[in-house]
Parts: C-alpha cells; structure tokens; sequence
C-alpha cells in the first residue's frame, strides 16, 4: 500500500515471516560487534609506534586509520544492499573472514604502502558487521523489545571501544604494534564460525520468488521521505557526535597533557556508553523513544558545554562519560527507529543510516581542523552544544510524529 500522510510517502508491504523470535542478539553477533569496534578504535593509539616502526613520518601513518575510518564508512550501503540480496547471515560471515584475513595480512605488511592497502581492506570488511548486525535484529525480534536487543548490541560494540583505547597503545607499546591487528583478526575468523548455526530471517525475494534488483531496494529507500529524516539526524549527530569528540584529547595535548595521559580521558567514553547502555535497556520499555532522544541530546548539549567552559583531566572525563550517555539514549533510539522506517529493504535503510553518521563525523572533523589548529577549542565545543540542542527538538518531535501516524494506520485485517 503507498500512500501520502502529513506530506510523507508510507510504504507499506507484508512484512517478512520472522523464523525465530528472539529476546536478545545472539552472542555470535555482540562477539562480532565487539571484535569490529576493537578492531576500528585499536590503530589511532598505535600511530606513533608504527611511524617508528615503519621509519616514516607521523603525518604518513595516519593514512593506515583515515584509510580504514573512510572504506568503513563509504562501503556501508555496498553491505546494506548485499545483505538485502543475498541474506544478512551469509554477508556477516563472508565479511568477517575477508577482515580476519584482512588483518593478519597488516600485521606482516613491512612498508607503510602494503599496511595502508590491508587496513583498507580490513575497514570496508569490518565495515559490514555492525549494520548487519542491527538489521538482523530488526529481522528477528519484536518492536516492543527492539530497543533493548539494540542496546545490547551497543553495550557490546561500547567493550570493544573502551577496550581498544585503552589496551591498544599498551600492546603496540609493550608487545607489538603487530600484535594488536593479529588479535581481532584471529576473533573475527572465529565469529565467523560462530555465526555458522545462526538461523538466516527471510528477505522480500524470498516471499515473491524472484529477489528485486540493487535499484529497487535502493529506491525503496530513498523514496521513503522520513528513511530520509532519519539519514539526515544521523548525519548530523554523527557531524556533533564523532566529528568532534576526537578533539577532546587535542584540547587536553593543547593544555600541556601529554598524549598518552589524554588518551586515559577519552577511555571513559566507552565505559559510560558500555554503562548507560544497561540503563536504557532497562528503561526502553517504559520511556518513549521521543523521551529517551530528548534526555540523551540534553547529555550531548551538558557534556560539550562542560569542556567550552574549561578543559581539564576531570572536566574531559566528565564530558566523554556524558557523551556516552548520550549516544546511549540518543542513538539507540535513532537506531530503532531506522530498522521501521522501510522493513521492506531494512539492510540497505541500516547502510545508508550508518554511511551517514560517518559521512557526518568526516565533513564535521574537515571544519573542524583550521579551529583546533588555531587552538579555539572553547568555540569548537560550544558549536557542537548549540547544534545539540536544534537536533534533539528535531528528533523527538518527529519522532513523536511518526509513532502517532504509525498509530493512526488502519492495521492489515487476517485473512
């Protein structure tokens, strides 16, 4: 049925037969998201390391992240519209063996040439896991418990952040700079086989016989205006969000802190994330989504205006655990809501949704750099709190919108 609501085009079609009706993600699947957020965070702390290492200069190695940070990003509706075509099973686990092979690959590459090369490989393949794992959730588990489900995921891949701020540079330190690409690489050919027995949800193709072609999933998508909205928030608070937040320890090195103190501030980022997440589980069944967006903008609003005030050891810690508690409430809700706007072709709505949070963070960290560089870091965190403020009231209250015309909707009589 399509159909034209407060200017806003509905799509709507059967939705698919869910196989299984599970309570939470399967541990194959917060496994991978943990190995992917480890694998994505580890390579920044190492940097100096493997410029020494390689005998080439700093600025050189940042290629071997921002190389990985953009095939990350720009390969996510590539793995959305594969998923949607082939099944979100069979991609997670082609992707995380590619990456696992991906990364013992990095860990002998002896030039900074060949180590740039893998780590590139290595982020478009890790870059699969993560959204596909969402919508795999969506798949499988029911709106009323979706949020909590996604939220374990969070949590999971939140681990692997902490983890990998804080463990990366002391392996690349203490061990080998090797080590720390052999080890995620071991974990992800071993979720690979995990995920073997994992139960794949059928797709559109599947109920009509004949599986659509890449251009309609991709035009379901894009002809759904509020898809569009959602892509649009999540540019934007990926822009506020990841843009900005590396600049907290930029601010902190600025203020005479040495690097690898600094680095120790931002780990409380994915301690709070891992620890707010547990709260909005809990809270997700009680709280509307338009709640839960508007307390985690306020957290994104609190946390940078904290540190456009004053930038300290405590005052950063303050903010990165604001920050994660912010994305807790925030972007899970985000999240929740892009696995509903188009179910027919969630895959391919889950890649476009994630491809616009980091196409956000990289325009916002490009602005970004002339601030930092001139050292008006006040200015950089009090743009990112007042452009908090304009996403929050647009999220909830479209938010809210959309809950009451999904509401007002004449529900399909059984036949």
């Amino acid at each position: 049925m399509v159909g034209d609501i407060a200017g806003f085009r509905v799509v709507q079609m059967d939705a698919p037969t869910v196989p299984v009706s599970l309570a939470k993600p399967p541990l194959g699947l917060s496994v991978a998201s943990f190995v992917s957020s480890f694998d994505r965070f580890a390579v920044s702390p190492m940097l100096v390391v493997i410029a020494t290492d390689l005998n080439v200069p700093l600025s050189a190695s940042v290629a071997a992240a921002s190389g990985y940070y953009l095939a990350y990003g720009l390969t996510q509706p590539l793995w959305g519209v594969l998923s949607d075509r082939f099944g979100r099973v069979r991609v997670m686990r082609g992707a995380l063996v590619a990456a696992g092979l991906a990364g013992l690959v990095s860990a002998l590459m002896p030039v900074l040439g060949a180590l740039v090369v893998a780590r590139v490989v290595a982020g478009a393949c890790f870059g699969a896991v993560i959204p596909t794992g969402l919508t795999y959730v969506g798949d499988t588990i029911q709106p009323s418990v979706r949020q909590r489900a996604l939220t374990d995921l969070m949590g999971a891949a939140a681990l692997g952040t902490a983890v990998a701020t804080g463990l990366g540079g002391a392996l690349a330190g203490l061990v080998d700079w090797r080590v720390a690409f052999t080890v995620p690489a071991a974990c992800a050919l071993a979720c690979a086989l995990m995920l073997r027995s994992l139960p794949e949800p059928p797709r559109l193709g599947m109920r009509t016989g004949a599986a659509p072609g890449v251009g309609r999933y991709v035009g379901m998508v894009l002809g759904q205006r509020w898809a569009v909205l959602v892509f649009a928030l999540a540019f934007t608070e990926g822009a506020i969000m990841l843009g900005v937040m590396p600049f907290l320890a930029t601010a902190l090195e600025h203020a005479g802190i040495a690097a690898a103190v600094a680095g120790l501030g931002i780990t409380a980022y994915g301690l709070g994330l891992w620890a707010l997440s547990k709260v909005v589980k809990r809270l997700s069944g009680r709280w509307s989504a338009p709640v839960l967006m508007s307390v985690g903008g306020t957290q994104l609003c609190a946390g940078f205006a904290i540190v456009t005030v004053h930038v300290s050891m405590a005052t950063v810690a303050v903010t990165a655990l604001l920050l994660g508690g912010g994305w807790s409430f925030l972007h899970s809700s985000l999240q929740n809501w892009a696995t509903s706007v188009v179910p027919e072709a969630r895959g391919t709505t889950i890649a476009f949704f994630a491809s616009a949070l980091f196409v956000g963070s990289a325009v916002s960290s490009w602005a970004a750099g002339p601030l930092a560089e001139d050292g008006r870091y006040p200015l950089l965190f009090g743009l990112a709190a007042a452009a908090a403020i304009p996403l929050t009231v647009v999220a909830a209250l479209t938010r809210r919108r959309y809950g009451a015309l999904q509401a007002a909707r004449p529900q399909p009589q059984p036949e």
